[in-house]
């Protein structure tokens, strides 16, 4: 009896663990690959893109170049470097070679030892390599690193976009840093520190010389190089005025390929062409009489105003929006006979690969259904690649077939063998009676008619919205039995202008409104636990959950993550200060607004939720000054709360421990207040 007894509590113990083992767990955080950057060479034959993956013996992420065949075969690992990485391929004209950016070290560095302390810097270079992955060589070797890179069309040269050195040419560098020194009006940037004099200019490189030649200079910054088809332009982004800092006004340059040359601006619209931080760049025309592009509202709208496709002549300088539907445009590439645009199209919910025409403005879907295209590229014939996902398929390239994707990688093919959770759309109204839309999780293994803890999970931005993309984060949730409910609340894209603009220098509020409303909805159906509910976000996620909490006391755990709440103490402490005076003005002058936008700090006395907040060393995007005042005023008053700070870490983590352990920290924190 004490055997079968035995074998009958192993067996039980080996299933738990089976049932266990197919759900998405925190540990499956470093097993997902990250693709991006597709690459088609010109005939379409060919594509190169790029991986991130995990490299869990150096706890860092790491990218690497991969190739396959536009019929699906032979796809390669083009390079292996554990230390290092590479991204941003970019074919030759003719297919024979690809460039690429890389942090790796040079022969040279790598045989200097420490201990005369000469070791050379591992910065960023172009590197060059055959299309079969051989012959591989550093081109550039600028003392600060490469930022950007594009191929001349004939293959003989580069245009670089390159920092101003730190130190003069031949100069040794000083044992210490130098003081900082700095007479910038926006003086910080996440990922580059503090801003001093120095800048970002286009250079020219020739290939088989190795000679370098500066384009532009100046107190300005030259950005998203793209060449000519037919050789005899540079076009470029970059702001320019008094002080360049204080405005958004981007606009897109082009220069003659040569030393000496004369700038041209060739949009004048009085707002942002080509923000940087819409990651697109300009694309010419096959003939090169036109520039594809964003363009945003006037300055004061910040981001609130969605981006829309424009296209430029390059000869007269004609601007003109072939589609205006008031929705956020991204990536334009022109198909080959010159006459439509392919494009990706923001809607409520889904970003779908579309096609404009330019003959009368018509916008026609090429995906469909529940999914989030993030890139694309368009061969010289007419081929097409997308890049995007769906709730359960993390970006995934595919070529564009007349019946529909195809699958080019697989590389999350491990994800077939765990049981993911089911998204569905949540539509409702909220006391005004605005239509809101949303998502819902509901936990694997959801029984209808039973009530599950819930998290209500609060998007960054504040103008971005939750789609109908893969979330490894609330799969790991819903893994442990949690529903989660994400809201796109007034302020979040995909809805239009006014939609996002609800909330302008107004946060907190409205939004505030909303996700409650959706919390309100999911109880009303049956899933939620009202007795029982979490609420989180990152960024400006972070910052809606302190003004929820602030308002309202229904949550019973709360997870606030690199947000802020005292914006008096965030001017001049983040990077965000030409946003600020454009949408809440001055502390001195507007202290109205920024009462408002001080609310969940101001009135931290309100809040009863036990709340864990996080934040990243060296985030200059939203500094650990905002979490750590909020978790002083709840320690101030005895409200169960923790700090936890991620080393060395900017706005979004990539060391994969620090991101394990987030989603751990999560889930601890919750199962303490919402499962006791």
């Amino acid at each position: 009896m004490k055997t079968t007894a035995m074998l009958l509590l192993a067996l039980a113990a080996s299933t738990a663990q089976a049932q266990e083992s197919d759900k998405f767990m925190p540990s499956d955080l470093a097993r997902l690959a990250d693709l991006t950057e597709p690459d088609l060479s010109n005939d379409g034959l060919s594509l190169v893109y790029t991986v991130a993956t995990a490299n869990l013996q150096e706890d860092m992420a790491q990218s690497d170049l991969w190739r396959v065949d536009y019929d699906g075969r032979n796809r390669k690992q083009l390079t292996t470097t554990p230390d290092s990485s590479e991204w941003r391929p970019q074919w030759s004209a003719d297919g024979r070679w690809l460039a690429f950016l890389s942090d790796r070290k040079t022969a040279k560095a790598a045989k200097t030892g420490d201990a005369d302390g000469k070791q050379e810097e591992q910065n960023t270079q172009v590197w060059l390599m055959s299309a079969q992955g051989t012959r591989l060589r550093r081109l550039t070797a600028f003392a600060d690193g490469v930022e950007d890179f594009v191929w001349s069309p004939d293959g003989a040269k580069l245009a670089l976009i390159v920092m101003d050195p730190e130190f003069p040419a031949g100069t040794p560098k000083p044992k210490n840093p130098p003081p900082i020194v700095t007479e910038r009006y926006q003086f910080k940037e996440d990922g580059a520190d503090y801003l001093g004099a120095r800048r970002k200019h286009l250079y020219l490189f020739d290939i088989a010389s190795g000679k370098v030649e500066q384009l532009t200079s100046g107190a300005h910054d030259e950005l998203l190089p793209a060449w000519s088809p037919d050789g005899k332009l540079i076009a470029y982004v970059t702001k320019r005025g008094p002080d360049p800092d204080r405005h958004l006004n981007f606009d897109l340059y082009a220069i003659e390929p040569r030393a000496g040359a004369k700038e041209r601006q060739l949009t004048t619209f009085p707002g942002s062409d080509l923000d940087p931080y819409w990651e697109t760049r300009p694309a010419w025309s096959p003939d090169s009489g036109r520039i594809a592009y964003l363009r945003s509202g006037e300055d004061k709208w910040i981001y609130y105003a969605p981006w829309q496709l424009a296209v430029v002549d390059v000869a007269t300088g004609k601007e003109t929006i072939p589609a205006d539907i008031d929705r956020c445009f991204y990536k334009p590439r022109w198909a080959p006979d010159g006459r439509s645009i392919y494009a990706l199209v923001e809607q409520s919910l889904v970003t779908h690969l579309s096609r404009i025409d330019l003959a009368d403005g018509k916008v026609a879907d090429i995906t469909h259904g529940d999914r989030f295209d993030y890139d694309l590229d368009v061969s010289a014939d007419g081929r097409i690649v997308v890049l995007g996902g769906d709730d359960h398929q993390p970006y995934e390239v595919s070529a564009v077939d007349a019946d529909g994707l195809r699958a080019l990688g697989g590389h999350n093919a491990w994800l077939a063998e765990k049981r993911l959770a089911d998204v569905e759309k949540i539509r409702f109204r909220n006391k005004e009676g605005t239509e809101l839309e949303g998502l819902l999780m509901k936990p694997v293994g959801y029984e209808k008619g039973k009530r599950y803890p819930t998290l209500l999970r609060l998007h960054g931005g504040p103008v971005y919205e939750y789609s109908h993309e893969f979330m490894p984060d609330w799969q790991a949730y819903a893994a442990q039995g949690y529903a989660i409910v994400a809201v796109n609340p007034r302020g979040s894209s995909g809805r239009g202008f006014d939609f996002a603009k609800a909330i302008y220098a107004d946060w907190g509020n409205k939004d505030v409104q909303d996700v409650l409303a959706g919390v309100d909805h999911v109880v009303r159906m049956g899933v939620a636990d009202p007795d029982r509910l979490g609420i989180g976000g990152w960024s400006y996620g972070s910052i809606l959950t302190n003004a929820v909490i602030a308002r309202d006391n229904r949550f019973k755990a709360a997870v606030s993550g690199a947000g802020a709440s005292n914006m008096y103490a965030m001017f001049g402490h983040d990077q965000y200060i030409r946003e600020y005076e454009l949408e809440l003005g001055t502390p001195w002058n507007d202290r109205e607004q920024y009462d408002r936008a001080s609310y969940p700090f101001l009135h931290a006395d309100r809040i009863k939720t036990p709340t864990l907040f996080q934040c990243a060393e060296k985030d200059f995007n939203v500094p650990c000054l905002g979490a750590e005042q909020m978790y002083q005023a709840l320690r101030s008053l005895n409200v169960p709360t923790q700090l936890v700070i991620y080393p060395g870490e900017n706005h979004g983590l990539t060391v994969p421990s620090y991101l394990r352990d987030r989603l751990e920290r999560n889930l601890a924190w919750y199962g303490q207040f919402l499962k006791p």
